[in-house]
Order: structure tokens, then sequence, then C-alpha cells
């Protein structure tokens, strides 16, 4: 049966109410369109920019440039630590020991050492990067992240949601904050997390170990794709009892807040649920040994490896959600408090799920993709929201730094092997011209093909500009 007749079989069958619930899992547009809920204006369009696909690596909580991507090996030991600068495949461009993956595939990257801002504030600067819009603190919900810009303008393709988080887990605080939304353009355009609500949300309590194993097999399966027990996919397949089958799966999406952030991700919810290729595109099984090594088996190689296979399927934007953490705690945020139990900064940055586990992982991830050759059309972003301070504090840790900081693309039409800016001699402050979180959302957008001076229509139907500042960075495309 067709698309459309199965739609109207549907609708004949179901009352309003049944409509509305059924839908809020997104069975079609059109139903969507007949409970009063928004779709995507444009579904299924083509992105007319160089980038098909973007792959958001939010680091979220400030990861170290010094002990990163921009060490000083002239400065101070309180500056630099008790890390080596090792070269890179860059002539007279290092990196920290910390990154030998990266250093070696330096010549695939554009890294920006003069990302600065003026907020020194986690909640502020994340949805300010997230973003691409500068808020205050009545503000930190009201914002559609860059995914939900590219979802509501593109919306789906092959059956998968247009902005999907990988695991969509972190949540900065304390309190725990969910800075994946909608916005002002709705709560259907929140990112499809695959991990769904975290349990607990709030990573800062609970004992954690000294020197937890960075090795971890994570269960990345969509939450929202388990089909309740006893019920088969050829049960869902054949629609018999569509609501009764589905209403388990409602329940449970509805109870972790998933359900409102599931309308108007995709065209049919059970095609979602019962299509081999979509369902495959999760499953990290189908990967063989030596390529789970490359990445690591560790959570943030597991991640950016999920990435790679979503965007293989056609994913447009995914993001790799990675920075507050049921084992490892709030990781970036190296202030070594006496809690959070962490080592010196530069033993903390060599362990496996730090720095050095980031640096495997999206090694492993650009040279996939251009081996797969995916890398042409997929932009690949490193963000955090800050730097931390030049200075080493008092109990071996350093803290917020929203004045200079590190980030890299690669893929899509950017430069290959050029380092753009440039930090002083403790990388405290950029020497050249900052970069904010408006330069880097307009550059995505643009690469993606859409001009960050348009506007959008929120849910009064009131005109509203992608981004209200923001270039995008000067030399960053060919």
């Amino acid at each position: 049966m067709s698309l459309e007749r199965r739609q109207s079989s549907l609708f004949g069958r179901m009352s309003r109410r049944d409509v509305l619930k059924v839908g809020s899992i997104s069975l079609s547009t059109s139903l969507l369109a007949a409970s009063g809920i928004q779709a995507a204006p444009s579904l299924g369009k083509e992105h007319p920019g160089r980038a098909k696909s973007v792959i958001y690596l939010w680091m979220g909580g400030g990861v170290t440039h010094i002990d990163s991507l921009d060490p000083k090996p002239e400065a101070p030991e309180e500056i630099r630590g008790t890390l080596s600068a090792i070269d890179t495949a860059l002539p007279g461009v290092f990196f920290s020991q910390t990154c030998p993956n990266l250093a070696r595939m330096a010549d695939d990257l554009s890294v920006v050492r003069s990302f600065s801002h003026d907020s020194n504030d986690h909640l502020l600067s994340q949805v300010y990067t997230l973003s691409g819009r500068k808020v205050n603190a009545t503000q930190l919900f009201s914002e559609p992240n860059i995914g939900a810009i590219v979802s509501h303008l593109y919306g789906p393709r092959r059956g998968l949601p247009g902005y999907i988080a990988v695991p969509g887990g972190t949540r900065p605080g304390p309190p725990p904050h969910n800075l994946f939304v909608g916005g002002w353009l709705g709560a259907q355009y929140a990112p499809f997390a695959v991990g769904g609500k975290p349990e607990p949300e709030d990573f800062t309590v609970g004992d954690k170990e000294r020197n937890p194993s960075p090795v971890a097999n994570e269960d990345l399966a969509p939450k929202a794709l388990a089909l309740p027990e006893g019920i088969s996919v050829n049960r869902v397949d054949s629609r018999s009892g569509l609501r009764s089958q589905l209403d388990q799966v409602v329940r449970r999406a509805d109870d972790d807040g998933s359900l409102r952030a599931m309308d108007g991700h995709y065209s049919n919810a059970v095609d979602l649920l019962t299509s081999p290729g979509i369902r495959r595109a999760f499953d990290l099984r189908d990967e063989s040994a030596s390529v789970r090594e490359e990445y690591g088996r560790t959570k943030i190689g597991g991640r950016c490896l999920l990435a790679r296979r979503l965007v293989e399927a056609g994913a447009r934007f995914v993001m790799v959600d990675y920075g507050y953490d049921p084992d490892y705690g709030n990781l970036w945020d190296i202030h070594n408090v006496p809690e959070q139990k962490f080592p010196h900064v530069s033993e903390m940055c060599q362990r496996g799920y730090n720095v050095a586990g980031i640096d495997r992982a999206f090694a492993a991830l650009i040279s996939d993709l251009k081996t797969r050759g995916l890398l042409e059309s997929t932009l690949v972003v490193y963000l955090t929201e800050f730097g931390r301070t030049p200075k080493i504090n008092a109990n071996g840790g350093r803290d917020h730094w929203g004045a200079c900081g590190s980030v890299f693309f690669a893929g899509a039409g950017t430069v290959r092997g050029q380092v753009i800016g440039q930090s002083d001699k403790h990388a405290a402050y950029p020497v050249t011209r900052g970069y904010g979180p408006a330069d880097i959302a307009a550059s995505i957008y643009s690469a993606i093909g859409i001009d960050p001076d348009d506007r959008v229509y929120d849910r009064q139907n009131r005109p509203v500009p992608i981004l209200d500042h923001g270039q995008p960075i000067e030399g960053l495309f060919a």
C-alpha cells in the first residue's frame, strides 16, 4: 500500500485524539498538519552548499587549548605544565603530546587558535556556541541550536531526523540544564537524542573513581526505537492494531520527554521503526574489530563512529555530545577542586577518556570519512564553549577562560592544512582577529547553504534573523 493510502486509511480509522497521540511520534507530515503540529517547511530539500552533512563535535565543559592544540613550550611551567609540544604535519606548527594522531593529520585540518568571546560562564557560553546567539540568563532555552535551524529548513533525509544528538545527554549545572533545544522554533526541532533522557541528569553527584577505565561498551541504540517486549518488527510492519502496538513506545517517549522532540523529525514513524537500513545505521555491531580499535573502544570513540555511520546513511546534522559523564564527571571542567578527584591537568589530559581519547577518535573519524569519500561533502567541526586559564591554579587545574581557545574544521571545502589566528605567548589572548561563536555558526550555515542573514519564522509566525551578528571565518573555505 502506498504511503498516501496508508495515511488516508489511518486517518479514517482514528479519532482526533488518536491522531494527536500517534501523531506525536510523527506518523506522517500530513497527520502532524491535521493535528496542528508544525512540520518542517521544506521537508527533504537538498542543501545548495558544499556540505551535505555536518558532524558537530561538541565537547561541553571547556577543553584546555594549551594542553591540546595550542601548546606554549617556551612559557614557564605554571603556564605550559609538564607536557611537551610535538611536531605536526605542518612545518612550524606544534600540538601538545596529548594529540599525536591529530598532529599527523594536521594537513587535513583548519585549526582556529583565536576562538574568543567575553564570557566565562558555562551556561551562557554553551548556549552562545550551540546557537550562535548571545544570550542572558533568562534566555538559556529560548534560542534554537544550529542543528535545529538546519532541521527546520531542510527536514529529514532518507528517513533520518534532521538533527541527531549522540547521545544528547550532557547536562551542565548544577542543577542540570538541557541546552539541546529547538527554542523559538518549537520542541519538535530539538535534536533526536539517541540516549534519551539521562539517568541521573546531574553528573556532579555520586562517587567517582579516581582513575576510571576509558574502555566502555556504550549502548547507543536509540531508546525511542526500542520496541516494547513482545512486539516484533514484523508485527509493527503489518499495521495490525497500530495504536495498541505503538502505545508503549509513545508512553515511554512521553515519560522521558523525548516525545515532544520527536514531532517533525521523520515523515513516518512506522517506517522508522521497521526500516532495516535505518535501524542498521545505529548498530555498531556491524563494524569490524579493526575499525572499533581505530576509533578507540571508548565512549567518545563509539560516538564518533556512530556519527560516521549516520552520515553515511544520509543524516544531515549529527552532534557528537561528550563532556558531562556519569563515570568521569565534568571531564573538561578541570578546576581540580577536591571532590573532582582529578590529577594534575598535565596527567588528566593524557587519560584515554580525556584529551588523548578525543585525539584518537577525532583523527579516526576524519580519516574514515576521507577513505570512504565522505569528507568532501561532510563538514566536521570541533567545538567547546571556551578555553582554560593560561596559569595552572593551586590545585593543579585550569579555570574558565572565554578570552582564548582552539577549535578546528575539516572537510566540505575548508582549506586544508592551515592555522587561522594566533594567541599570545601564554595562549591568554588572540594577537590576531578573534572569532566568536557567531562566526563559527555563520561558517557552518554558509557551508551547508544557509544565508546567516536570512530570516525564519518562529511559532508566532514572526520573522527572526538566523543570526543577529557574526560572519563566516575569513580564509576558512577555498
